[in-house]
Formats: structure tokens, sequence, C-alpha cells
């Protein structure tokens, strides 16, 4: 994904995404839950992670996963625009969707990618 445009396209043609603002910023969110934005770096957007999730992430692939201080200990982690694998990233994003979808909807959708 080059830019924020294509992380949102992708974004909200997951199930029952719609954008609303997240501090301020409209972005992609299922439920009410935000689950990607903008981040604060401008070669990057954030998408939520759980901590054993994002250690993986940060540890396996620094060139694509990162963080700065303001996100330490927070569930999340930021992405490079980009990157060379991009089904991972799109995985990535899936699995974002996932945690903050009701049960019904990870149903339909199918296992935790």
């Amino acid at each position: 994904m080059k830019d924020w445009a294509e992380v949102v396209a992708f974004a909200c043609a997951l199930p029952d995404v719609a954008m609303a603002p997240f501090y301020g910023t409209p972005c992609p969110k299922v439920n009410g839950k935000a689950f990607v934005s903008p981040g604060r770096e401008p070669d990057s957007f954030h998408v939520m992670a759980p901590h054993e999730e994002k250690a993986v992430l940060l540890d396996t692939d620094p060139e694509t996963f990162w963080q700065t201080p303001h996100y330490e200990g927070w569930p999340g982690l930021l992405v490079r625009y980009g990157a060379a694998d991009e089904e991972r990233v799109r995985n990535v994003i899936r699995r974002a969707w996932w945690d903050r979808a009701k049960k019904p909807q990870r149903a339909t959708f199918g296992p935790r990618p």
C-alpha cells in the first residue's frame, strides 16, 4: 500500500466498516472501533495489534513494522507505506478488523487471518 488512501480503500472493503472520527481524523471503524489510522509519522500508518503479535512483527520485519516512543506500551504499531510484502500488511489489517468485530461478523468472515 503506497499511501493512506489505499489503506482506507482496503479497510473500507472489509465487512461493516464505516469512516468515523478517531482523535479528530476520519478513520475506518468497525462497531465504532478504529483499527487503522494515519499515525503520527508521514511515511506510515498505524494499525492495532495485540502486544504479543506486535512484538513478533517488530522482530521479524523492522523495515515494515516499527514504533516510536509514542506507541511503546500501546497495542498497535506503525506500518511503512510501500512494504515489500503487501499481503502480510493486508493480513495485519484484516486481523485488526477481526479483533474488533462482533461474533456474528467473525462467523461470517471466517477464522482469524
